[in-house]
């Protein structure tokens, strides 16, 4: 293979490929013994069938099969040995080929620029760390307990009202005949929230014990046996308990039925809880400082074909001509993007950074915990669409970077108060708003915000704010 790179422009060269006819022959010998192993055809014996009849019925496919091979073989070389990296797709024009001939083709390649990295030790960033008070944690821990229904067993001669908790059998009919589901036993309905059936609730109030109270209601149009959807029924209801809610009280064993050890336990994973909150978006404000200053590095050049395709994406849900009127403004934010994502995958090569499998998996086993009930749907997804999961490997390959620049670069460590958290999240928010209206920034791909784990397995459901 002979190369020699003409009509170099900026970061655009065409590369001129000269591969001889042995070399062909070659790639044809191979590819003829290939087939012969798994061809049957009458007459022959398999891996029997002779070459000349392979060609004949079979020869056009398969040098076209051999062609793409060779392209694809000495292509990828030719850009290897001249330590090319393409922006985009290189262009194969054919000059020369077939069979018995020598093959020449030119390739028309965009260059990835070359960038310096060497600043970013130079960047700086802000690293906060949330300083959370005991009385933000008690405050927390009595939201929890407020939401944590105690009913106890009242006086049979009390009655029923909004807010109690009413235990009851019940038979119902509709026009006097039973239907499926028609009986019940040991039912709860908290009063006032009407959960049930519309309207049954509120026919239960003033109960008590061992009462029978009937309740007329219409079934609901999402009833499983679809004649009886929206008919009158009947029910009769046993009344065998009404409970009435009693406050919780914060002590050791209210923090067991929360997964802790004890309250001090449940305190100290609350405050971690908090602040687990408030770091995500904090980290993220980092990283956006650490973006904004990368944005300011200088690439002498941008791939045009990678800036088209950017703004592709940015003004994919525009019309024709609300694209065209902003065309500046997005090429602009277009060619900030792509000088940010260059400058990052040279730091990530340069610092070896790869994103293994069971990376990739352990992300996914996360969102399959966020989203109880849906694990399935969920891996079915990634299943489906190769692609979701790319994109999945990207943004824990650019996590993997910053976190390595971070680490890198000099940060200003701040101890902050959750007040304080608060009104610098507020203020990044208004500031992104105010942006946003100016520069219509709500057709642009958002950045991927890391997902909190807080507190692990079964904690994490008792003890999570909702």
């Amino acid at each position: 293979m002979k190369v020699t790179i003409q009509n170099k422009k900026g970061l655009s060269k065409d590369l001129k490929i000269f591969v001889d006819k042995k070399t062909i022959a070659s790639y044809m010998d191979e590819k003829y013994l290939e087939v012969g192993k798994t061809i049957v055809l009458k007459g022959f014996r398999p891996g029997k069938v002779p070459r000349d009849v392979l060609k004949r019925q079979f020869g056009k496919e398969i040098f076209g099969d051999v062609l793409d091979k060779v392209l694809k073989d000495t292509s990828s070389k030719a850009l290897e040995e001249n330590k090319i990296k393409p922006a985009g797709q290189p262009k194969i024009d054919l000059k020369t080929f077939g069979e018995d001939k020598d093959l020449e083709y030119i390739i028309s390649v965009t260059e990835l620029p070359k960038v310096e990295i060497k600043a970013i030790e130079d960047i700086k960033f802000d690293k906060y760390t949330v300083k959370i008070d005991s009385s933000e944690t008690d405050k927390r821990i009595k939201e929890i307990a407020k939401n944590q229904k105690n009913f106890i067993e009242v006086d049979p001669s009390k009655v029923a009202n909004e807010g109690d908790l009413v235990i009851f059998d019940y038979k119902a009919n509709v026009d006097g005949k039973e239907f499926k589901g028609s009986e019940g036993k040991n039912t709860q309905l908290e009063l006032g929230k009407d959960l049930f059936i519309k309207g049954f609730d509120k026919q239960l109030l003033k109960a008590k014990k061992d009462e029978s109270v009937n309740v007329d209601v219409s079934l609901p149009e999402n009833f499983p046996e679809k004649e009886l959807r929206g008919k009158k029924a009947k029910f009769v209801c046993k009344i065998t308990a009404v409970k009435k809610s009693k406050e919780v009280k914060i002590d050791d064993d209210f923090a067991k039925t929360l997964g802790a050890k004890d309250l001090n336990d449940l305190k100290s994973l609350i405050s971690k809880q908090i602040n687990e909150e408030y770091k995500n978006s904090l980290d993220m404000l980092s990283k956006n400082q650490i973006l904004k200053e990368i944005e300011k590095f200088k690439v002498d050049e941008i791939p045009e074909n990678l800036v088209e395709e950017e703004i592709k994406i940015l003004t994919q849900n525009m019309n024709e001509e609300e694209a065209k009127k902003n065309r500046n403004k997005f090429e602009e934010k277009a060619k900030k993007r792509i000088k940010v994502g260059l400058i990052l995958n040279e730091f990530g090569e340069k610092n070896n950074i790869k994103v293994e499998e069971s990376e990739l998996q352990s992300e996914v086993q996360k969102q399959l915990k966020m989203m109880p009930g849906q694990e399935k749907m969920v891996m079915e997804f990634y299943q489906k669409n190769p692609s979701a999961l790319a994109s999945l490997r990207g943004t824990i390959y650019e996590e993997k970077i910053i976190n390595l620049i971070k680490s890198k670069a000099k940060a200003s460590s701040k101890e902050i108060t959750k007040v304080e958290a608060e009104k610098i999240l507020k203020a990044s928010h208004d500031h992104d708003h105010v942006k946003s209206e100016k520069t219509d920034t709500s057709k642009l791909k958002k950045t991927k915000n890391p997902k909190s784990e807080g507190l692990k397995q079964k904690k994490i459901k008792k003890v999570s704010k909702k």
